[in-house]
């Protein structure tokens, strides 16, 4: 029965995609996210539904689609980059068989982040990612919230639909996911178009934002409890009442405190020492290992080169009674869990710098936008607000990935992609004419300029404006 629905739900996306192309994009974002073929018994687990509808993407936006975006911007050309050095480290890599494994699917999510933002040049479009991206990742996330409820957590024992322990399903991967996509949530249920707000809808998004915040109990990871924190903090700047709202946090976590399962607070516990946690002592043998490795190795040394490591594991520490307790371990082809030092031990250098650029580079123009049109009202008034929402994901992302190994997880380079493809909406649809006296020709007067010179639709190419210099897409 299960195979049945998930092939009839994406045959629907692919015979409406036959008169709607773009709906090919969404249905491999879907696909990209939830791996239906995982879930599927065995009628999906023969036929290459990624790849197809991969293809089926490009096709439909070559034959179709407005090419007014087909310029790369600069984070599009940083990826592009990092396609090639990945490419390039997977022939020298030291461990050929493994690095091929891997590299069979971050070229798809490098080349889909490259490809996306080409698509994405209205608000429509731009929503209707989002929304595919959220209900994609809720479909875990509300199996993973019913079954916490019920009793059913436990570190690495939360059955996420699926028995494999990887990708999207891993347990510390969608502790940090569920928690980066609360601030979108948030947006959607205030600000979107697909579905305009009204009680039904925001009861289904707070809901929705509960679940994902119950990911982190259910799973029983240490990486969901600091990305909860940090999004606190980072919705404290957005709150307009902030005494209140650190009132109401306050309040919660006092009330919760006592229904966490014992099992859950032991294992937050361990976050205080790490010398007496075996995990988190062979977390950092396995950077101290790293960091010798790229030393010797500065363009990487493939991926999944972790397993080269041989590490030994200092569990020494002082107990609660003063004593010093000295134990030693050793260990060897242990993850890096850090996506930092994945970059670094894979790609080396370049591939660090790269991955840098592109994540600090995403922060900063989302920051920009967020600032220039914090006062923004009207129909442009959910501008700063997307900005804002893509920032705190993105930085939640940026503390979780400190803490587990997904530095080419795909959705999060889908993330990067609507980041770029909204930074090249505001410049050419909704960016605030500003005078510039250097620009003043033929003593044209500043106030001559108005906003009914802009293109009437954002369907329609941004075209240059007589007395201004078009200024370049990020």
């Amino acid at each position: 029965m299960r195979d049945l629905f998930l092939i009839g739900f994406i045959a629907l996306i692919a015979l409406l995609g036959l008169r709607r192309p773009f709906l090919f994009i969404c249905g491999y974002i879907y696909i990209d996210i939830v791996s239906p073929q995982r879930i599927s018994y065995y009628l999906l687990n023969s036929i290459p539904i990624s790849l197809i509808f991969f293809i089926l993407s490009f096709g439909g936006w070559v034959l179709n689609d407005d090419k007014v975006q087909a310029k790369p911007s600069p984070r599009q050309i940083l990826l592009i980059l990092l396609l090639a050095l990945c490419a390039y480290t997977t022939t020298t890599a030291d461990f050929p068989i493994e690095a091929a494994d891997k590299w069979s699917w971050v070229w798809k999510a490098l080349v889909f982040a490259i490809f996306l933002p080409m698509t994405l040049y209205t608000r429509l479009r731009i929503e209707t990612v989002l929304a595919f991206m959220l209900l994609s990742v809720s479909s875990i996330v509300v199996v993973g919230g019913i079954k916490t409820l019920a009793g059913g957590g436990g570190y690495g024992t939360l059955n996420l639909m699926v028995a494999n322990n990887s990708g999207m399903y891993e347990g510390s991967t969608i502790s940090a996911f569920s928690i980066a996509i609360i601030p979108l949530i948030l947006f959607m249920a205030k600000y979107s178009t697909i579905v305009k707000p009204n009680i039904v809808s925001r009861i289904y998004c707070y809901s929705l934002a509960f679940a994902c915040l119950l990911i982190p109990i259910g799973t029983q990871t240490r990486t969901g409890l600091l990305c909860i924190a940090l999004l606190a903090v980072l919705e404290l700047r957005a709150a307009k009442r902030r005494m209140l709202y650190l009132g109401i946090m306050a309040s919660i976590a006092l009330v919760s405190i006592p229904f966490l399962p014992k099992s859950y607070s032991a294992r937050m516990d361990t976050i205080k020492g790490y010398k007496g946690d075996a995990s988190a002592a062979t977390r950092l043998a396995v950077w101290k290992w790293t960091i010798g490795y790229a030393a010797d190795h500065p363009f990487g040394g493939g991926f999944n080169v972790y397993l080269a490591n041989k590490i030994t594991i200092d569990l020494s520490y002082t107990a609660p009674d003063g004593t010093i307790m000295r134990a030693v371990g050793y260990d060897a082809g242990r993850a890096f869990h850090n996506s930092y030092f994945e970059m670094l031990g894979e790609q080396g250098y370049p591939g660090l710098v790269l991955f840098l650029m592109i994540h600090l580079g995403g922060l900063i123009r989302m920051e920009s936008i967020r600032r220039t049109y914090r006062k923004t009202e009207g129909e442009n008034e959910w501008v700063p607000h997307l900005a804002a929402a893509l920032q705190h994901g993105h930085l939640i992302y940026l503390l979780g990935a400190s803490f587990v190994g997904i530095a080419f997880q795909p959705f999060i380079y889908q993330v990067v992609a609507v980041e770029i493809g909204f930074d090249r909406y505001v410049q050419h649809y909704v960016k605030k004419r500003v005078w510039n006296p250097f620009r003043k020709r033929h003593g044209q007067d500043p106030d001559e300029f108005h906003d009914s010179e802009l293109p009437a639709s954002p369907a329609e190419p941004a075209k240059q404006i007589k007395g201004f210099k078009q200024s370049p897409s990020r």
